[in-house]
């Protein structure tokens, strides 16, 4: 993992470039730092993926509160548990925005050094650095809608107020950006030595390509079903996922802060660990039809307060005994207390005579020996998700090779087996998964809700929520019941995208406005985002 670290000793240092005022900082003028003629662009294209793959609080903040992913009683976690705006609000609307574009500043450094070295060297490096600039644009407009894209990542050349572009414009460049890239993807250009994910093997990246390609194509379902039928076909055409082994692993260093796991940075704090649980939403799905995956993510902690606080304590990952948490409560004295909840198990008892009880101790938590680790690896994009994307398409009759119920199948095995990449506690046997999926086949009538359900479910497993809050703003799927909390700012519904940075207000405010009058309902976390339209 030392590539990991030795970008942080260059990612700040040549071409820095970024999308508004309040980034311009970051230029390093060291004379005797890195420049763009010494600066090895492996290095930056390490910073980048990084800067994508490692969210920590940027996702678990709302989007896994709000998509019942997880639950909390923690006061900061109630801008996703319940809707209501807590101290930190503004900063935490605004990471995916921030982390987002500093990522894509460290991408286009990489892109722009090596081009300037040597373009025939470094052309995979600079073809990967696209794709995974591709990921993180994805990842902001579906966050925010209208966002800069055309003139994004343009200050050097001294435009720090970009115009914001519309989402369908976005995504037809980035389509038309991702299929350039790939067809560039050269086996025989010079080696990638700055690639966490697959070590510059270019076949794994045409695959994850295409993949990403299908995930774009489908969020166009619902407001421009052709245009999603043909890229999605073209991706399957290209050539796909294949398996688990052409996951997305991002490998994580827990030696080093900037390096570690950042969701299980999050969730050592010591009142997160004691206050983040498994939502009841989520596990009551897996319970009910008796998901190996209960025992593979989840566990209770051993009895009493103090084994509750206990990070380096494992707990009891026993099915039966798996109780998720529901949104929406607190530690307070009202009537959202925990304790009033329908169906609360009662505190943890006290493991000894000078122990105290634990509120939260019978619900589930993620396992300390899969989440609660900081060299975890994180699965960013995966075979599971691409099966299941396939699986829709099929229904809808699109040419992608098997119908919707082999494609299911498909996906459902390997999301059971594919926990264990992230550790082998979390192992599940193909024997194990494929006796699951074939008790558990798609139902005629059912297919779309099953299919996304399950996509929902896959993107919970392995703390990816962003991705599942998307697909269940496109989808519809899970139905979930909304927390409706006294105090919430959006009248008892569930967050449909993220508000822009405050600082675009005042850096950016014309091009700003123009951007909130393209949305439905202004500049808040109900209006909809282009392609989440109503169904």
């Amino acid at each position: 993992m030392k590539k990991i670290l030795i970008y942080l000793a260059f990612s700040a240092v040549v071409l820095t470039s970024s999308c508004s005022k309040e980034h311009l900082g970051e230029t390093n003028t060291d004379p005797k730092a890195g420049t763009g003629a010494n600066t090895d662009p492996n290095f930056l294209l390490t910073s980048g993926l990084l800067g994508y793959a490692n969210t920590g609080y940027t996702q678990l903040l709302y989007q896994s509160m709000a998509i019942q992913g997880l639950a909390s009683t923690l006061g900061y976690y109630g801008n996703g548990d319940k809707y209501v705006n807590t101290s930190g609000t503004i900063g935490y609307q605004a990471r995916i925005w921030n982390e987002g574009y500093t990522a894509l500043s460290k991408l286009d450094q990489a892109i722009k050094v090596g081009t300037a070295q040597d373009a025939s060297k470094f052309k995979n490096v600079i073809q990967i650095a696209k794709i995974n600039q591709i990921f993180l644009f994805q990842r902001i407009t579906d966050a925010y809608g209208a966002v800069p894209f055309s003139e994004a990542l343009m200050a050097q050349a001294g435009n720090v107020t970009p115009k914001y572009d519309s989402q369908q414009a976005i995504y037809t460049a980035l389509l038309t950006n991702l299929q350039a890239s790939i067809t560039a993807l050269d086996p025989a250009a010079g080696a990638v030595t700055g690639d966490t994910y697959f070590g510059g093997d270019v076949t794994k990246w045409k695959k994850a390509g295409y993949s990403l390609m299908l995930r774009l194509a489908m969020r166009l379902t619902k407001v421009d079903a052709a245009t999603a039928k043909t890229w999605a076909e073209r991706a399957y055409t290209g050539g796909l996922m294949a398996s688990n082994d052409d996951n997305m692993v991002f490998k994580t260093d827990g030696n080093y802060d900037d390096t570690r796991n950042a969701s299980t940075g999050a969730l050592l704090v010591t009142d997160d660990f004691q206050q983040v649980r498994w939502s009841q939403t989520f596990i009551n799905f897996l319970k009910a039809s008796d998901d190996p995956r209960i025992s593979a993510i989840a566990e209770v902690s051993a009895t009493g307060a103090a084994n509750n606080k206990n990070s380096t304590l494992v707990g009891d990952n026993t099915a039966s005994l798996q109780i998720g948490m529901p949104n929406g409560f607190d530690l307070g004295e009202g009537a959202t207390n925990i304790a009033r909840a329908a169906g609360y198990p009662g505190t943890s008892p006290a493991a000894g005579a000078t122990d105290a009880d634990a509120p939260l101790g019978k619900y589930s938590r993620p396992r300390v020996a899969v989440f609660i680790q900081q060299n975890a690896p994180i699965i960013t994009l995966s075979y599971a998700e691409t099966e299941y994307l396939l699986a829709e398409a099929a229904f809808r009759g699109w040419a992608v090779g098997a119908n919707a119920a082999a494609h299911y199948s498909n996906a459902l095995a390997a999301s059971l087996t594919g926990l264990a990449q992230i550790n082998v506690a979390a192992t599940i046997t193909p024997a194990t998964a494929t006796a699951f999926a074939a008790a558990h086949p798609l139902v005629a009538g059912q297919e779309l809700k099953m299919i996304n359900e399950q996509y929902w479910a896959n993107e919970n497993a392995t703390f990816s929520f962003i991705e599942s809050w998307s697909n269940w703003r496109r989808s519809g799927f899970p139905v979930l019941t909304p927390v409706n909390y006294t105090g919430n700012v959006t009248n008892g519904t569930i967050p449909r995208r993220m508000i822009y940075p405050q600082t675009e207000r005042t850096a950016n405010g014309t091009n700003y406005l123009a951007a909130v009058a393209t949305l439905s309902g202004g500049d808040f976390l109900t209006s909809r985002v282009w392609w989440d339209v109503a169904n």
